[in-house]
């Protein structure tokens, strides 16, 4: 039987994105195993029949624990012979790529799901992950990108396969989750959640963080006069409080609502009437798809990865980053205007189609057929 090794820094990576890819393997019978930083969705993946390694990953690029992540790595590689190893997240594949090369495993694949070197990217990010990726292309056979920008960077990489720099879009999204919901009373639904028929509902799913950028909405709720227009925040995070604070400093408690963690997002994307998100970088943003699938038109900063998704004046509104009178006149002009958002919305459907799961595991059987 024929194993492969998968690799990111934390377990929730798996459980998020690549589960129809690993029941893929296990209907091919191939053995999957996952090296990662144990958490909450481990036995998750080891219900799936995963083979689930722990290795004591961090974040920072820079951190000296991750010499014992490196030496785990390399540990389990000596051990075991894989026959693919198909690393992500940018710490946790240059060190597993750098533990194949230390072992002699080979094919070695990666997804980078958003370089963290990009247009408008701090000095820092440039010289500290730039330089990584580009060393640790010499010891990879496979690239694959999920988004226009980095692809184009990618092309010039020096990869040990030369026709090994893919373009895929994304990890793909399950259409028929996100769809609109059988039986779904839209207004007894909106009731439930305390909004009127005539309310009209702007939807942001994301974590609270600097990067995510959800004041530059808050700051442009602040100008809509309009107080039928709802903005519903969805997730949890570091800045959820400070937000909060912040919305209440601005007296829009009753305009700006913050759900927290839902498991129930298909029904909020069917009552919602357009999504927005203003985040500083992106890499291909999953919530961004799934209220394409659920038929929404977009609000979205003008950046990297949501301009693969989002077609100005077609399927939604660019925006640019911390510009509050643009992302104001966007909420209104969307808002205010059933028809536009209606035929938007339609939009987002047909274009989403190439991002779902079938389009893109059809792809990636491509390139793990290539490989294994």
């Amino acid at each position: 039987m024929k194993k492969v090794l998968m690799i990111a820094s934390v377990d929730f990576h798996f459980t998020a994105f690549h589960i129809p890819y690993i029941e893929y393997m296990k209907n091919r019978g191939i053995k999957v195993h996952i090296a990662a930083k144990s958490g909450e969705r481990t036995r998750d993946l080891e219900a799936l029949g995963v083979v689930f390694h722990n290795i004591d990953f961090v974040r920072s690029p820079y951190s000296p624990k991750l010499i014992t992540a490196y030496f785990q790595l390399k540990d389990l590689m000596s051990k075991e012979s894989y026959d693919l190893v198909h690393v992500h997240t940018p710490v946790a594949a240059f060190l597993g790529r750098l533990a194949a090369k230390k072992t002699g495993t080979r094919p070695v694949i990666y997804t980078a799901h958003g370089f963290h070197f990009y247009k408008g990217a701090s000095l820092f990010n440039w010289l500290i992950y730039y330089p990584m990726e580009k060393i640790a292309a010499r010891w990879t056979d496979g690239l694959i990108l999920i988004n226009g920008e980095d692809y184009n960077r990618a092309k010039d990489f020096p990869l040990r396969d030369k026709e090994g720099c893919f373009y895929v879009n994304g990890v793909g999204v399950p259409v028929d989750k996100y769809g609109p919901p059988k039986d779904l009373d839209k207004s007894h639904h909106k009731e439930k959640l305390g909004f009127r028929k005539e309310d009209k509902l702007l939807l942001c799913i994301g974590e609270f963080t600097k990067n995510k950028n959800q004041k530059q909405i808050i700051d442009a709720m602040a100008r809509v006069e309009d107080k039928n227009i709802h903005l519903l925040f969805v997730g949890d995070g570091e800045l959820m409080a400070e937000l909060k604070s912040y919305v209440l400093n601005l007296n829009l408690s009753d305009n700006i609502h913050f759900l927290g963690y839902r498991r129930d997002i298909p029904e909020i994307l069917h009552i919602s009437d357009a999504f927005i998100l203003t985040s500083r970088r992106e890499g291909l943003p999953r919530a961004m798809m799934e209220a394409m699938v659920g038929g929404l038109p977009i609000i979205t900063t003008d950046i990297r990865g949501n301009r693969d998704l989002v077609q100005g004046g077609t399927n939604g509104l660019l925006i640019h980053i911390d510009d509050i009178e643009e992302t104001t006149k966007a909420i209104k002009r969307l808002m205010e205007d059933e028809k536009l958002r209606m035929d938007m919305g339609n939009k987002s459907q047909i274009i989403i189609r190439d991002f779902s799961v079938d389009a893109i595991i059809g792809k990636m059987k491509e390139i793990y057929e290539r490989y294994i």
